[in-house]
């Protein structure tokens, strides 16, 4: 990992520290458009790489969308991957990695498999403080056949290198540093309260989520904040480490879904659900909680357990309005297409697995009734 202001400028060093020659550049639109894709090729040719810009990434990407990407990294016979943006253009990236290796259909790799590769090596450069991405071994693919957003696990999507520049992360607008941040928070509190938690795990999430509560609402107020986007980024970083090591748990299970059916961002569907699932799963453990309270400085020391970790559930509402978290009401979904997909929801929230990382393993009938209880 590279980590500091102007750290893109060391890119082609790291790629070619690592016998790379030929990568694939993938990112989204937006970041064609102001330049910035030009620049980083630039970059890369300046170090003596041949690279190639596949700029066709969708958010929540899908698999009619790797189509294109995956003829572009034949046809340059890349022999790396370079994902370069928020969590959507990193999650391609490792998905092209993978199926550039082996071949097969995305749906062939989703969880419960374990995917130890070959793959590609891919280097990731973030520009969003959030998703983690450049740290985890997961990505997340939408099938275009069933709409279902599908966790695809295992080392094969590790990347090999990161580079961690806040300069990249100036231009986030509002909306999405709360969506980002917000996400980041959900990684580190759900890694210290997940059932496969560990002392490793529990060491970096407890410093996200310090670091998150210093600094989340400056860099939302104030985009140019340089120190808050550093640390805000850092903190991303350290909850995609963490929760890579012990998982996510019901807040995430049940945010996919929301995502695949409505469209919304995955931060903002994470931030639509995070005090009403921790709210839920607080009697379960209540210590780990009161923990998270105390990191977040939203409890003292001198608080007992059961309080403090109430007092977490009430930070996270403030967070929530501070930071404009819209309701899936006032963010325009329809309420009788919410309630007649809240079944399936539910039931694609257990098959993925997370929530059974959840301090408490919920029932379908649970999981309906915690969608109802949101949607206002």
């Amino acid at each position: 990992m590279r980590v500091g202001r102007g750290a893109t400028d060391e890119l082609g060093d790291v790629i070619t520290g690592l016998g790379l020659s030929r990568p694939l550049l993938v990112t989204d639109a937006f970041l064609e458009q102001t330049g910035a894709a030009e620049r980083m090729l630039a970059t890369l040719q300046k170090a003596g790489l041949r690279p190639r810009l596949f700029s066709g990434t969708v958010p929540d990407p899908t698999t009619d969308a790797l189509s294109p990407g995956l003829r572009a990294l034949h046809d340059h016979e890349a022999d790396s991957v370079i994902g370069f943006g928020g969590g959507s253009p990193m999650d391609t990236a490792k998905a092209l990695a993978l199926l550039g290796a082996q071949g097969g259909q995305m749906r062939d790799y989703k969880a419960p498999c374990v995917n130890l590769g070959p793959a590609l090596p891919v280097i990731a450069v973030p520009t969003t403080a959030g998703s983690g991405s450049e740290a985890t071994q997961v990505t997340v693919i939408t099938d275009s056949a069933t709409q279902e957003k599908m966790l695809c696990l295992g080392p094969a999507f590790l990347p090999l290198a990161a580079v961690l520049d806040v300069e990249l992360a100036l231009s986030m607008p509002p909306r999405l540093t709360a969506d980002t941040g917000i996400d980041a928070l959900t990684h580190a509190v759900e890694a210290y309260v997940s059932r496969k938690a560990n002392p490793f795990s529990d060491s970096l999430a407890l410093t996200a989520i310090a670091t998150i509560g210093r600094h989340l609402r400056h860099a939302y107020a104030d985009g140019g904040d340089i120190r808050a986007r550093g640390a805000m980024m850092l903190a991303a970083t350290q909850a995609g480490i963490a929760f890579s090591n012990s998982g996510v748990a019901l807040v995430h299970g049940m945010s996919r879904p929301i995502g695949a059916h409505f469209h919304v961002a995955h931060g903002l569907s994470n931030a639509m659900l995070f005090p009403a699932v921790t709210a839920f799963s607080l009697h379960a453990a209540t210590a780990r909680y009161a923990d998270c309270a105390r990191a977040l400085q939203a409890a003292t020391p001198a608080d007992g357990d059961a309080t403090a970790a109430a007092k977490f559930v009430d930070a996270l509402h403030s967070l929530c309005r501070d930071l404009h978290v819209p309701s899936p009401r006032d963010h325009g979904i329809d309420q009788d297409a919410w309630n007649r997909v809240t079944p399936l929801m539910a039931q694609q929230a257990l098959a993925s697995g997370s929530p059974a990382n959840n301090p408490v393993v919920p029932t379908t009938e649970e999981i309906q009734d915690l969608y109802a209880q949101i949607y206002a």
